[in-house]
Parts: structure tokens; sequence; C-alpha cells
């Protein structure tokens, strides 16, 4: 497993639960979501298994809808636990990531 894998399979669940935040979603446009941000290495094999320990956890629950086009899905819905631990990831992130970000600084 790659350096970049490793460091994305830490924070994933975050970036799920953000882009839950912003409004529902269903797992294929989560993954195009997450690709159109710069994470190409996410995709649809990765997200599901994500959804399901999230939803287990009780962070999002998903909602079956009627689509515009072709069969039904799952929308995805942040809960307010979910919420509670998307601001603490947040927070754990800033720590983490500002040190980091300054060490790194100047490097290019």
């Amino acid at each position: 497993m790659s350096l970049r894998s490793q460091l994305l399979k830490g924070i994933l669940d975050g970036c799920v639960l953000a882009v839950i935040e912003r409004g529902p979603v269903y797992g294929y446009e989560l993954s195009k979501k997450l690709q159109e941000i710069g994470l190409s290495d996410v995709s649809e094999g990765t997200i599901y298994p994500v959804l399901l320990r999230l939803q287990k956890n009780g962070f999002i629950f998903g909602k079956m809808q009627a689509s515009d086009f072709g069969p039904n899905r799952k929308y995805y819905y942040l809960t307010e636990v979910g919420k509670e631990s998307l601001t603490t990831i947040a927070a754990e992130w800033k720590q983490i990531s500002a040190p980091v970000n300054s060490l790194f600084e100047g490097r290019e």
C-alpha cells in the first residue's frame, strides 16, 4: 500500500462526512465528488465499505429515494452524532496538518 493510500485511509471517514454534510448524496455521486476535489484514488469500491461502517456507527443514515434517472437510490444523511464526529475530526486534522505543513513549507 502506498504512503498516499495509507494517509487517505486515515482521513477518508472525515472526507466522506464532510461531503455528506453539504447535502445528501448516494454512493456513486459521493465517489465522484471526492474525485472532483482531487482524491482521484477514491473509487466506488472504496466508498461503500466506508459508508457501511459510518452507518453502523450511527454517523450517517441511508434513505431510499426515487431517482429521476433509473432505479431508486440510497441517499446518505449526516446524524447529530456524525456532525459531532466531523467537528472532532476537523479539529484534530487542523492540529496535525498545520505543523506538518509548516515543516514542509519551502521544500519545493
